[in-house]
Parts: structure tokens; C-alpha cells; sequence
């Protein structure tokens, strides 16, 4: 499989335990997530809440009838930078077994077009410290080091 092999398509509610499982395979997301059989009801109510926001986009890349691959992006209106929206990518993930084949950057390049085409003048993302690969791909892609994220947790 390589990205040529790739669809992306919008998210459905059966893509969501595919998106949980990606998103628990890496060190944060072990201690963050339950993957569980069933998945807690709170999954399938985050995605409806998401489904129903016209501002966010969750998305899956696809091969075979197999999701390997997922990114959600929020349109944020805003004042600053002359009253400009700005996109946020999160959540990006993709299969362990699929990772560098080109699947990741498709993801990322559709949601930097479709985030131009919904008015967005800037595309941000925010990527845990620990995370030096995806830090790597993300400046490879043009990405650059420009803030300073700060976290308070509940």
C-alpha cells in the first residue's frame, strides 16, 4: 500500500473504534485512551458532538475498506490577523504498520487545501514535546517552530 492507494473520506460512527486505536498507539495515548470492546459511549458521543460542528472535520484515510489514517480539522474564526480564520490540525495519526508511505503528508495536504478553500490564512498544529518524528515530518512539510503551547489539565 502507498498513498496512491489512499482515499480520504469523511469519518463515520463505525470508523470510530479504527480512529481510537490509532490514537492509543503511542506512549500519550496508551495513558489516555481505552480501547476496550465496547468502547466507552463517551467515543461515540465526542464523534456525534464533532459530526455536528460545522467548524471541525474528522476524516479517515482509507485502503482496502481498511482505515489507516486520521486527522481532524477546526476551522477557528477569529479577530486577530484582520478578522482571518485559522485552521488547527489534530489528532493526525496513522497505523503503525503504514507509517512512511506517504499516507501522513496526504492527510496533511488535504486539510491544508481544504483549510485555504474555507478561508483560513494559516494552518496551526500542536504536537506533544516527546514527539520528536512527528516534529521532523511536520517541518519537513513546511511546518516551522512558532509558538509556545502551554496545557491545563481537568
Amino acid at each position: 500500500m502507498n498513498a496512491a492507494s489512499v482515499s480520504i473520506r469523511l469519518a463515520c460512527r463505525d470508523d470510530v473504534p479504527a480512529i481510537v486505536a490509532m490514537l492509543a498507539d503511542d506512549h500519550l495515548g496508551r495513558a489516555r485512551e481505552r480501547v476496550e470492546d465496547p468502547l466507552p459511549a463517551a467515543y461515540y458521543d465526542a464523534f456525534a458532538r464533532v459530526e455536528r460542528d460545522p467548524n471541525l472535520t474528522l476524516v479517515v484515510a482509507e485502503s482496502e475498506g481498511r482505515v489507516v489514517g486520521c486527522l481532524q480539522l477546526a476551522i477557528l474564526p477569529g479577530i486577530s490577523s484582520q478578522g482571518g480564520s485559522r485552521g488547527l490540525l489534530e489528532d493526525v495519526r496513522v497505523a503503525t504498520d503504514c507509517r512512511s508511505r506517504g499516507i501522513g503528508e496526504q492527510l496533511v495536504q488535504w486539510a491544508v487545501t481544504e483549510a485555504k478553500a474555507r478561508g483560513c490564512n494559516l494552518v496551526e498544529l500542536l504536537t506533544h514535546h516527546t514527539r520528536t518524528d512527528a516534529q521532523r515530518f511536520y517541518t519537513r512539510l513546511g511546518f516551522t517552530a512558532s509558538h509556545v503551547g502551554m496545557t491545563v489539565r481537568f
